[in-house]
């Protein structure tokens, strides 16, 4: 084959210009937008009162201190396992809603989804609606082109900038980062981070679009396992809009080919050749064609949420299942089962964590020493974690079998002073006497206790104490 012949390896996008439509589907997209986005953007602006010894931002992921705070939630980089719990749990939630609605996550909620849909929104007030884009698109650069075309650009590009500046303040005081931006005081990883964001913000809610949902995310590929016959997702009702035309003549069907459900879709896709890998159920053709169906006195629902085994009943007459039969199904009701299982299980978990927590290293080089007298010492590193808000007072002390000494390094007495929301290592000796059994023996069994001196909270630990046989 000659180079001539040579075919490209990718084609260059053809680009989509959705036209404005009008129906429940929108206002929901709509709602659910101003929703996300207002969360997203004024979180880190929420106040939340913890006490003096720490931050009052209600969400704020403190990487300095290896802390999460949620409202009235503080999960310690210890607890990471309740991050992993809620991501399990949002993975089968996902599972749990393709199975029963098909793609609603990339429809509706789906950042890349919601910030295309801002930034198409921008595009419709500055050049028009579908058809004045079209035109501007075939346009040669001119100024008029050139003005609207920066304008456009521009206003990406401050939702952009907003866009990865949020971001930043949830892992800062907002506050305070903001006015280290405004004075050109913030840390470089501030500025990276924005930068980085605000540049994907613009270039793929700007320009890739259903590119990213095509060739960068993995869910139009995984979607297929999660879905079956009976789950709901957009569909054509082809037993009843074929055979398509324009012009109405006996024996045609309700589609008139206009096109109205392929000029709305931000895919652009026609919904009438089946499913596809490129639907995001947004439901957009619903809208457009229900506007049209109600225009030629048509029923509506052409183009619906529908089970692939309704349109197959339909298809011979039968009636289609209650949406109940859809949603609740053996499926859907063991991924529901196995998210509550988890969200209890964190939520238990949430309640019987203790504020005090101790973990014991012994040190083992040496294992134990023997001190001139004959009494043998063993040596133990003792972490306390003080989750209050306040500085507390611990006792420490040790029970065993056998009769063992405790001593504190640093300390006169048995006591240890742990500041608010740290954690302190504390080094302590254990020493058995001269001829006790405990000194002798291979090894002796021992607990150490911890209480708070003002609650009287209490945590142990088990471990060893090793004697000479131990050598």
């Amino acid at each position: 084959m000659s180079s001539s012949e040579t075919q490209p390896l990718y084609t260059p996008r053809e680009p989509i210009f959705p036209r404005r439509v009008k129906g429940f589907y929108r206002n929901l997209k709509w709602w659910v937008m101003a929703v996300t986005l207002g969360i997203y953007y004024l979180t880190p602006w929420i106040r939340w009162d913890r006490g003096p010894n720490l931050p009052d931002q209600a969400v704020l992921i403190d990487m300095a201190h290896r802390r999460f705070y949620f409202f009235w939630i503080e999960i310690w980089s210890h607890e990471f396992y309740f991050v992993a719990g809620l991501l399990i749990m949002a993975g089968l939630g996902l599972f749990l809603f393709t199975s029963a609605l098909g793609r609603v996550w990339c429809g509706y909620t789906c950042p890349q989804t919601v910030w295309t849909d801002l930034f198409i929104l921008v595009e419709r007030w500055i050049e028009g609606d579908r058809n004045a884009r079209v035109r501007l698109w075939k346009a040669k650069w001119d100024a008029h082109k050139i003005r609207l075309r920066l304008t456009k650009w521009i206003v990406w590009l401050l939702i952009a900038v907003a866009t990865g500046g949020a971001w930043v303040f949830y892992f800062a005081d907002a506050p305070t980062l903001a006015r280290d931006l405004v004075t050109f005081q913030a840390p470089f990883i501030a500025w990276a981070t924005i930068g980085v964001l605000t540049a994907t913000t613009f270039v793929f809610g700007g320009f890739m679009r259903e590119q990213v949902c095509n060739f960068m995310c993995p869910w139009p590929r995984i979607q297929a396992a999660m879905m079956d016959p009976e789950t709901l997702t957009v569909a054509y009702r082809d037993w009843r809009g074929e055979p398509r035309g324009k012009q109405r003549v006996a024996g045609a069907g309700d589609c008139i080919d206009c096109m109205a459900c392929v000029n709305v879709c931000p895919a652009g896709i026609d919904i009438r050749d089946g499913q596809q890998m490129e639907c995001i159920t947004c439901a957009l053709c619903i809208d457009a064609c229900d506007d049209v169906m109600a225009k030629i006195g048509k029923p509506r629902g052409l183009i619906d949420y529908l089970a692939l085994s309704d349109q197959e009943a339909e298809s011979q007459g039968k009636p289609a299942k209650p949406i109940w039969a859809h949603v609740l199904r053996f499926r859907t009701m063991l991924y529901t089962a196995l998210w509550a299982l988890i969200g209890v299980g964190l939520v238990f978990a949430m309640f019987i964590r203790a504020d005090l927590e101790m973990t014991v290293s012994p040190v083992r080089n040496p294992t134990f020493v023997v001190l001139s007298d004959g009494t043998v010492r063993n040596i133990y590193d003792i972490r306390l974690l003080n989750k209050l808000g306040d500085d507390r007072a611990f006792t420490l002390s040790l029970v065993s079998d056998q009769p063992l000494d405790i001593t504190l390094e640093g300390e006169d007495r048995d006591i240890v002073t742990v500041p608010a929301n740290e954690t302190m290592l504390q080094r302590v000796y254990v020493s058995a006497a001269p001829g006790t059994p405990a000194a002798s023996a291979d090894r002796t069994e021992l607990r150490f206790w911890v209480e708070d001196a003002i609650t009287g909270e209490r945590a142990f630990t088990d471990t060893i104490f090793n004697g000479r046989a131990a050598q």
